[in-house]
């Protein structure tokens, strides 16, 4: 098992036991576990942690917040206009994004 791994379920096992996740207990638990785990890295994670609800993060993985709710257009040529209108500027960033590689002089494979 790596090290990075052993300290992802330490830090998870403290979380299920309602304990403060501290670099610590971190190392205590991959000791255990026979995976040496070098202090830095414990402490790094403990850290990036601090202050986060282990178990909400893992209830909320991959609930990006959904899709946008639909949003019913006004009927009349005002709609169709304003359509047309948003198009040409997606066109028109899409040529500036393109154009903007052109300028630098060099491409990606020169």
């Amino acid at each position: 098992m790596s090290a990075d791994l052993a300290s992802t379920y330490a830090a998870l096992i403290l979380a299920d036991e309602g304990q403060e996740i501290s670099s610590e207990k971190i190392v205590a638990l991959t000791a255990a576990a026979n995976v040496p785990v070098e202090p830095i890295w414990a402490t790094l994670l403990a850290k990036a942690l601090e202050g986060k609800d282990v178990k909400e993060l893992l209830t909320n993985v991959g609930s990006g917040g959904g899709a946008p709710a639909a949003v019913a257009a006004p009927s009349g040529g005002a709609a169709a206009g304003g359509a047309a209108a948003e198009e040409k500027a997606e066109e028109k960033k899409e040529e500036e994004k393109e154009e903007s590689d052109d300028d630098m002089g060099f491409g990606l494979f020169d």
